[in-house]
């Protein structure tokens, strides 16, 4: 089974990362990919490295990085327009723009054009607004099985049902998804120990810590973010602060943007640390903070979920908030209590070790595929 991962990154970081790196554009194809995976950001190349060590053929495609994306064009003499390649997709898509700029090769005809000179068993995509339905049609021939995995809000219909697999972290999802007649499973997120190995030792040096980002699906939480940065000593890390009002007690406590192997060291750094289900997650806990937090050994407050229980042993591996007040109490009571705090994180990272690594993961999601797949061949 040969799989081909194909991801999005968020723009802030690939801009920071060339930015930072000045020759890094320049460089061929396959040293800019390692790179870009070397940082660690989302989830990098833990799932292609784990199907590896399964003894699968597996690789990674982060098909919004143009940099990296033009060099692969450039070494495989696949022409493309500069235009195009910084015009945003859906520009291209518009009825009124005009047939000669709608069939200038950008982003989008570059990754198809790996795709196809891939030829994978398994097109696993881990954003499904990337390809519109016309262009996973035109895969088809190209691809025996094409997986979406999703834990946001849904695209519109047309294009989630360009796929014959979508699994998912919402428990929620599944049941919606094959309502619309959409083949479904549950799969969830998890840590991968290299982390633990790239970050070293740490000390804690953070009472409290919400490392995370601020935006439009994080809305009804900003009241309780502010409201825990005047009541407490909780330090912010992440994009967004920049549209908060100069005004929020956020912005005093604002550390900056974190991405990658920095996002981890944040938290590592972190005696306790806050976390918050965007609104689309409803009553169910699925988030990478997670996973992250209690797998780089900080104690994890999270809100309450349903399921939160299926996954870690409450009040003895995480800790649960049902109010804002509450979050606030058990950020001051457990920085009051610090050996209490370690024992609780101690405890939540032995369980993530155990059970919520992306080598349990893959060790998951591997048969499902090849289940799916041998669906498909009958």
């Amino acid at each position: 089974m040969r799989v081909l991962f194909l991801d999005t990154y968020y723009p802030r970081f690939l801009s920071a990362l060339y930015e930072k790196e000045q020759g890094l554009a320049a460089r061929p194809f396959t040293e800019q990919r390692q790179r870009l995976l070397e940082q660690v950001f989302g989830t990098s190349d833990f799932y292609s490295r784990h199907f590896q060590t399964l003894g699968y053929e597996a690789q990674d495609l982060i098909v919004n990085c143009k940099p990296l994306q033009r060099a692969w064009a450039r070494e495989n003499r696949t022409p493309y327009s500069e235009l195009a390649l910084r015009l945003p997709s859906r520009l291209l898509r518009l009825p009124g723009i005009g047939p000669w700029l709608s069939a200038l090769p950008g982003l989008v005809e570059i990754a198809v054009e790996q795709i196809k000179a891939t030829r994978p068993d398994v097109l696993y995509c881990q954003d499904l607004w990337f390809l519109p339905p016309q262009k996973l049609a035109e895969l088809r021939p190209y691809a025996r099985l094409i997986v979406g995995q999703i834990a946001s809000p849904l695209p519109p219909k047309p294009y989630l049902h360009g796929f014959d697999l979508i699994t998912t972290s919402f428990p929620h999802f599944v049941p919606r998804l094959r309502a619309m007649g959409i083949a479904s499973e549950y799969f969830r997120i998890g840590f991968d120990t290299r982390v633990l190995e790239l970050l070293g030792s740490v000390a804690p040096d953070i009472d409290a810590s919400f490392v995370g980002g601020i935006s439009r699906h994080h809305g009804k939480a900003l009241p309780m973010l502010e409201s825990l940065a005047r009541t407490t000593p909780i330090q912010f890390f992440g994009y967004g602060a920049g549209s908060l009002s100069r005004q929020s007690p956020i912005v005093a406590r604002h550390r900056g943007e974190v991405w990658g192997l920095d996002m981890y060291h944040a938290l590592a750094r972190s005696r306790v640390t806050l976390n918050r289900h965007i609104n689309v997650a409803e009553n169910f806990a699925n988030n990478m903070r997670l996973y992250e937090a209690t797998g780089v050994g900080s104690l994890l407050i999270t809100d309450r979920k349903d399921n939160l229980d299926e996954l870690f042993e409450i009040g003895k591996e995480v800790v649960a908030y049902d109010s804002p007040e509450e979050a606030a109490e058990l950020i001051r009571h457990y920085i009051a209590h610090p050996q209490e705090a370690q024992a609780i994180a101690k405890a939540g990272q032995a369980r993530t070790l155990r059970e919520h690594t992306y080598k349990h993961r893959m060790e998951e999601l591997a048969p499902m595929l090849e289940r799916y797949l041998g669906g498909r061949s009958t």
